[in-house]
């Protein structure tokens, strides 16, 4: 590895797109490889044992391609396979709830904050957790909303089904 290898960056589809164009903003010099496990996705209906294999084929294929970083870019991953994933490969590996929750208690102006994610991202916990440990006395609200990763893998962000959807 050298400083000229790539960032590699994996999610369950298309959705970790937002945060590799987030990386190559951010760092437009850098070399990046993505993986979007589309063809075993959604990851968020999954077993704990299922998402952590998953999660360590996907770091094993980009380290394989020479990468010196992994983003986990999902977020299923992220709460279930991080810190084994850090504790088990050769290159630094992060995810993305910790950003996330920096930034959601930057922005709440009443302390209050609403996750929604797969059924096995909320069942987790590690957005609690990471808001927890950073701020003790926040209010947080859990929500799984499975239907989410279809509508957003196929690009319907702005679709009258996603408003139904979170109406319901």
């Amino acid at each position: 590895m050298n400083r000229d290898s790539a960032i590699g960056v994996f999610d369950s589809g298309i959705g970790g797109l937002t945060v590799l164009q987030r990386i190559m903003e951010a760092l437009p010099r850098e070399n990046t490889v993505y993986l979007g496990d589309t063809a075993r996705s959604p990851y968020g209906t999954k077993s704990v044992e299922t998402v952590l294999r998953y999660s360590f084929e996907n770091t094993d294929f980009l380290i394989e391609k020479g990468v010196k970083l992994v983003v986990v870019a999902c977020n299923t991953s992220t709460a279930i396979a991080l810190e084994a994933l850090k504790e088990n490969v050769a290159v630094p590996v992060i995810g993305v709830i910790e950003p996330g929750v920096r930034r959601a208690l930057a922005e709440t102006r009443n302390r209050k904050i609403g996750i929604i994610g797969t059924e096995a991202t909320i069942q987790s916990g590690a957005y609690t957790r990471a808001l927890k440990k950073l701020d003790s006395k926040i209010e947080v609200y859990s929500r799984a909303c499975p239907l989410f990763v279809p509508l957003v893998e196929e690009g319907w962000l702005d679709n009258p089904v996603v408003k139904l959807t979170v109406e319901s």
